[in-house]
């Protein structure tokens, strides 16, 4: 039976440009997808469908859309139009990209929306959903912010935990406040629509689902399997409507009700690939029912509870055939030298700027491959182990191979390989490619397989290095000089250009491009996983003739890693000051009492964010954590002389029980920061924000 692989990826949100996270996890899928492309089943070579989509529902792209005075299907293909910078630079290639915003998305929503009504699993409740005052409309979960009220955590979005991974509801939010306004929501009933995943049903399909070996990883089993409970008692039920104004997928029979975003994002997968299978001329409905169609997915560890729970169990219950072929691979995050990735801190790496720097994709390809496993675990970009992972093994090893030894060829054999090879050449070729009379291809294959990346290229780099020590110890170019060694150097060169050949088939998942030139010099119209078997080997070989080589790859500099990284924010330049002419100091206002200080309520604050206000030459918006278990939104006129990088991780002295003011259109200020300036600000412009000394925390008052 044919193998017929339906892959997958996270739908990225379409609201901002790719980032280094997005790259990680679509160059592992791409280097599973280009492996199972190079392997034939009993009945014929292995189909493969890659696809992926624009994530583009919710509110937070209505009110991008909004505030740029375009509509959201505007803003949402601006942001797809520069997709394929990416995707190309970084060799990452899918069979098709579309979007959830799409008649075929709206098309199968509804209809899994509707068998799921039948089955008695759509509720509908009157609830309190969160409205702000200030912006005067429902909030969407992701419109909210506050603490985890499992963990903690400060600052999660108000539909799951990006630090333990729980889902709840936004009203279960430890104060809770508006991502618009910075205001705290009130509350206000309305009719909403519920998948009822508390149902019984639910927990007996889901418990065995997630029991199904080889479905995922164990510790995701292990962590599902809590969320669960001893009998389901966890699960509760699933708001899956929100209100208008929202750009979504409308609920059938429902005015003014929407599709909740997460609803119909994974359905984006079924919504993309039958796009494609239009374009082609392929039968969806027939490739989904094969019994030799699986769905692997790939997803970050940030988001399985939505794809471990409500999607397989709205999938199953909608009857679609799709369920019982759903494989779902959790990875971890990206850090860089153990740190979640800030562009404040100078840690965050920008993947339009790896190529502006004309650094090779590939180096990037090589490494990530060699730091993933199967495992759920982070993985950690750090810039020295960078330089010395791809030059040790790509031009020190790989790469080196070729250039010592294909230049003998061409020179000295007008380019034509040795037509037989010595038993001790064949005794060389067998000690590279086997390890205890096993063919090392079917363990890497293996491992490729099981998404153990970085076991593969370990085990391909000990060819690489078995083979160096052939080169070594034969020394082709002391061969050259002597005419009578000349069938030997024939031979010890053939030979490492057949292992060189089998290193760049079985690195070619990572490293397609130079894959693809090296089949070009060596007279291949393609690199197949078959020919790294048996005579296979080295029997088309034999006799060939080849191009000329020209060099594969460089060695990363590792000043352009340096650049690679973000800049961390340096705050604004203390200048000397000049003892100040009496005019530039503000007199003193009149006398008060100590009674009349206390009642100001002076506190440290920490700036945990700061960004512009759209619309305003004057003001920026503050974030401060000012250690009452809350966050607080502060508008500030101080954009003349700070931008918000200068400010964000800064302590400053806030006002603290200032009646909160609103301020026109750019939303409610709960609070006033201290500045500093001259008495005459257009003469002496200067603007300081006050900043404690070190020491000092959050909370602490000024008496």
């Amino acid at each position: 039976m044919t193998r017929k692989l339906f892959v997958t990826t996270a739908l990225p949100y379409a609201n901002a440009a790719f980032h280094i996270g997005h790259m990680m996890e679509y160059i592992q899928a791409d280097i599973w997808v280009r492996f199972q492309r190079m392997q034939k089943d009993a009945d014929g070579q292995r189909e493969v469908h890659f696809v992926c989509a624009d994530d583009t529902h919710g509110t937070p792209i209505m009110i991008a859309a909004e505030k740029e005075g375009i509509t959201p299907q505007e803003f949402v293909a601006k942001i797809a139009a520069g997709r394929q910078q990416y995707l190309d630079g970084f060799h990452i290639a899918f069979d098709n990209w579309y979007s959830t915003d799409s008649p075929e998305n709206v098309e199968l929503s509804q209809g899994i929306y509707r068998k799921l009504k039948e089955t008695g699993l759509i509720v509908t409740k009157t609830v309190d959903r969160f409205f702000d005052p200030v912006k005067g409309m429902f909030l969407a979960d992701r419109n909210i912010k506050g603490e985890c009220p499992k963990c903690g955590a400060k600052d999660q979005y108000g539909d799951n935990c990006e630090v333990c991974g729980a889902a709840y509801q936004p009203t279960e939010l430890v104060n809770p406040f508006s991502v618009f306004t910075g205001s705290t929501p009130i509350m206000k009933p309305s009719e909403q629509y519920f998948f009822a995943l508390s149902d019984p049903r639910c927990y007996t399909f889901l418990k065995e689902w997630l029991n199904t070996p080889g479905r995922l990883q164990s510790e995701m089993v292990n962590k599902v399997s809590e969320w669960l409970g001893e009998a389901g008692e966890k699960l509760a039920d699933w708001d899956i409507s929100r209100d208008a104004p929202y750009f979504g997928i409308p609920i059938p029979d429902a005015p003014g009700k929407f599709f909740y975003v997460w609803l119909d994002a994974p359905v984006g997968y079924l919504a993309s690939l039958k796009n494609y299978c239009s374009k082609k001329g392929m039968d969806f409905n027939a490739l989904l029912n094969d019994p030799g169609t699986e769905q692997v997915h790939f997803i970050g560890k940030d988001i399985v509870s939505f794809h471990l729970l409500f999607w397989p169990a709205m999938l199953n219950f909608a009857q679609h055939p799709i369920i019982d072929k759903l494989k779902v691979h959790v990875h971890g995050h990206l850090t860089v030298n153990n740190e979640k990735m800030s562009k404040s801190r100078g840690t965050g790496i920008s993947p339009l700027r790896y190529l502006d720097l004309k650094m090779n994709p590939e180096w990037l390809r090589y490494y990530i491959a060699f730091k993933l496993n199967s495992k759920v675990e982070d993985l950690d970009f750090n810039g020295e182990d960078f330089v010395a992972r791809v030059n040790s093994d790509l031009i020190g090893k790989y790469v080196n191979i070729a250039s010592r030894c294909a230049g003998f060829i061409a020179k000295k054999f007008d380019g034509k390989l040795a037509g037989t090879l010595t038993p001790k050449a064949q005794q060389w070729i067998s000690r590279a490619l086997t390890v205890d009379g096993a063919e090392r291809q079917a363990s890497i294959a293996h491992n490729f397989e099981h998404r153990e990346f970085g076991k593969a290229l370990r085990e391909i780099m000990e060819i690489a290095d078995i083979t160096n020590q052939y080169v070594d110890e034969n020394k082709p170019w002391i061969l050259a000089k002597d005419p009578e060694k000349s069938a030997e150097l024939h031979d010890v060169c053939t030979t490492a250009l057949i292992l060189f050949r089998q290193l760049t088939i079985l690195l070619s998942p990572a490293l397609p491009q130079v894959a693809a030139r090296v089949a070009e010099m060596l007279g291949d119209a393609d690199l197949s996983w078959r020919d790294t078997s048996g005579e296979a080997v080295y029997e088309s070989m034999l006799d060939r003739t080849i191009g000329a080589y020209s060099h594969l790859m460089t060695r990363v500099d590792a000043k352009m890693v340096e650049d690679l990284f973000d800049k961390p924010a340096v705050a604004a330049p203390v200048a000397v000051a000049e003892v100040p002419a009496a005019s530039d100091i503000e007199p003193l206002a009149p006398e008060i009492k100590i009674d009349d200080f206390n009642k100001i309520d002076l506190r440290i604050a920490k700036i945990v964010n700061c960004e512009q206000v759209d619309g305003s030459d004057k003001l920026l918006r503050l974030t401060l954590d000012v250690g009452e278990g809350r966050l607080r939104n502060v508008l500030s006129g101080i954009k003349s002389a700070y931008t918000p990088d200068q400010l964000i991780g800064k302590l400053t002295v806030l006002v603290a029980n200032l009646a909160p003011r609103k301020m026109g259109k750019f939303g409610v200020s709960e609070g006033m920061v201290l500045c500093a300036s001259a008495a005459d600000e257009q003469a002496n412009p200067g603007l300081y924000v006050l900043e404690p000394f070190p020491g000092a925390t959050p909370g602490m008052r000024i008496r």
